[in-house]
Formats: structure tokens, C-alpha cells, sequence
């Protein structure tokens, strides 16, 4: 059967439903679900997402999307399609950059504002010990002492393991299931479940449908699908077989898809060296 409604784990349909100016209440909507009811958004302001650090030494991060709320406090929300080597460096890497870009010129009191970085996975984490982390869908995580006491308050990481999402409509509680529901199946919806039949999600699945979607618009979703399966099936090859070769294939497939350098360092820890004999 065709598909109703886009893919949010491409890069196109991510930014379609939670990244454009017109979708603020659903990016809103969504990160207050997630969120304690003593740290509720009012508002939101999409700020530049690329950030290219203080120094030509640092490197340029750029995020899916970035926003800050009306208290100051900092919001990255990131969808990640397959395994990287260093994925979970590279989330806190990114984290320093809206640390660093308060700082202000002359006399300060390093009175900082929160940082939020909110991950989207399309895999699970293979390094947990006990089957009930195994099988969690939300990790928040935060500085702590030894004695698993909070240490600093203002720096939060939550990844979302969508794999383990396995609640059917029946079983949905909570805003934050009805969110989770609604990103991991709309691709397989062809119609608006009646649970999660509101204003807020009805503009959701509005701004989904492909039917809308001008010419313009369905090439670059169609680009978008076609990048997104060839790079998830080739990376989870690759950490599938754990070996060098599968690195090696890997970055081959990666180079026909013409996807970048740096890009395939990222997807499989190989130098800029190896991959140009390739």
C-alpha cells in the first residue's frame, strides 16, 4: 500500500514536521512532553543551527534543529538514522557550543542557562548491562556525583530509543506515548488514529501528507527516503560485522552515494587516508 504520509526519521520529513517556523506548536507540543511540568515551554525561537565555534580550530557543528525558549535556556533536537562511531562524544561535542555562546564580553558571572539535547534514535545503545536498560526507551542523563546525586542541573541529555517503542494504540497513556506512537508509525498510518485525534496532532499528520506536498517538494522527499534507507542499511551492515572489511565496504557504498568525507570518517571511524585509496 503507498504511503499516506512521510518518513520522520528523513531528514526531509524531520524538519517538515518539528523544524519549520509554521511547526513550532508541534515542536513545542513535543518537548513539553518530554519535560518535567516544572520546566514547561512557553514559547520557542529557532535560532541558527549551524554553529562554527569560537576558533579556526573548532570544528563546525550543525544541528537538525536548534531553538531556545523564553527563559534563554537552549534546546538541541537531533535525529539520528544509524549507529556512528564516537556518537555519543559527538552529542555532548555538540552540547559546548551553546555553552560557550553565552558567554559574555567584560566582567561575568558564569550565571549560564540550560542546555538541552534531545536525540532521536532509530537504534538502540549495545552497551547496557541489564535487560531493563536494554529495553527503556527514554535516558535522561545528568551530571552526577558518586553518590548519584544530581551535581549540575542545567545540562540534560535525553536520547529516545525508538526501536524499544513497542506500545500499541490501546496501551498509550501519556503525551509523550501518543508523540513517540505517532513518529515511529506515521509512515504506516493511512488514516488519524482516534486517540491521538487533537488540534495539535491533526496539524501533524496536515503538514505530513504527501498528497499536500508540492512537485518541488516530493523530489526532495523522495531524495531525502532513498539517502535515508541506503545509509541506514549500509552503516548497520557495517556494525553488524564489526570488522575491518565492513568498514571498508561501508565507506565504498558511502562514496558511491556520494555522501562526504568527513561523513564517512563519522559512520565509520576510518582516516581521511584510508578512504581516499578507496
Amino acid at each position: 500500500m503507498k504511503a499516506k504520509y512521510l518518513n520522520p526519521f528523513t531528514d526531509f520529513g524531520f524538519k517538515k514536521i518539528f523544524g519549520e517556523e509554521a511547526s513550532k506548536p508541534l515542536l513545542l507540543d513535543f518537548l513539553n512532553a518530554l519535560l518535567p511540568k516544572s520546566d514547561q515551554i512557553v514559547d520557542l525561537t529557532f535560532k541558527n543551527n549551524e554553529q562554527l565555534g569560537q576558533t579556526d580550530l573548532d570544528r563546525k557543528a550543525i544541528y537538525d534543529i536548534y531553538c531556545e525558549n523564553e527563559k534563554g535556556e537552549k534546546f538541541i533536537v537531533e535525529l539520528q538514522k544509524a549507529k556512528q562511531n564516537f556518537f555519543k562524544e559527538r552529542t555532548i561535542y555538540y552540547s559546548t557550543f551553546p555553552i560557550r555562546d553565552q558567554a559574555e564580553k567584560g566582567e561575568w558571572n558564569y550565571n549560564l542557562k540550560a542546555v538541552y539535547c534531545i536525540v532521536i534514535l532509530d537504534f538502540t545503545f549495545d552497551d547496557y548491562e541489564t535487560e531493563h536498560e536494554k529495553s527503556e526507551v527514554v535516558h535522561i542523563i545528568k551530571l552526577k556525583n558518586q553518590n548519584g546525586k544530581v551535581f549540575y542541573n542545567k545540562l540534560t541529555f535525553i536520547y529516545l530509543e525508538m526501536p524499544n517503542f513497542n506500545q500499541t494504540e490501546n496501551q498509550l497513556e501519556t503525551r509523550l506515548d501518543k508523540w513517540l506512537y505517532f513518529i515511529k508509525y506515521l509512515e504506516d498510518f493511512q488514516s488519524i488514529p482516534s486517540i491521538i485525534s487533537d488540534e495539535v496532532f491533526n496539524q501533524a499528520f496536515a503538514k505530513a501528507e504527501l498528497a499536500k506536498f508540492g512537485q518541488s517538494e516530493l523530489v526532495d522527499y523522495e531524495n531525502s527516503l532513498k539517502i535515508y534507507r541506503d545509509l541506514k542499511g549500509v552503516i548497520d551492515t557495517a556494525f553488524d560485522k564489526g570488522k575491518l572489511e565492513g568498514k571498508l565496504e561501508t565507506a565504498k557504498s558511502l562514496k558511491k552515494l556520494g555522501v562526504s568525507v568527513e561523513t564517512i570518517i563519522e559512520a565509520t571511524g576510518l582516516t581521511k587516508e584510508e578512504i581516499e585509496k578507496l
